[in-house]
């Protein structure tokens, strides 16, 4: 019993470090978070950065993963043409340093 306690943890545990691989979906209604991409840092609740291998991935910290099919991601995103349709406004960043939250109340969205 104590091994299935363990096991079950650790799968909990593991799993939420998945929390930022993503994948863009074709339609608003596939989508677990639709997203604005801003065109100035200060406007966003989240500073993103895209890194290029899947162990790069953050843990809500703002460094992306995009996946190839949509069963390998934790979160399906919808990237939205207007800023008040969006439940996140993000800026893309160049430096990974660079990324993280702006906006703490927004941060649920990912989990």
């Amino acid at each position: 019993m104590k091994k299935l306690i363990l096991l079950s943890g650790l799968l909990l545990i593991f799993d939420s470090f998945k929390a930022q691989k993503m994948y863009s979906v074709d339609y608003a209604n596939q989508a677990d978070v639709k997203v604005y991409v801003v065109k100035y840092e200060n406007q966003a609740d989240l500073k993103v950065y895209k890194v290029k291998y899947e162990n790069q991935a953050g843990n809500n910290d703002g460094k992306w993963y995009f996946t190839q099919y949509a069963n390998q991601a934790k979160k399906k995103i919808y990237f939205v043409d207007y800023e008040n349709q969006a439940d996140l406004k993000i800026y893309f960043v160049s430096y990974e340093n660079q990324a993280g939250w702006r906006n703490n109340s927004k941060k649920a969205l990912l989990y």
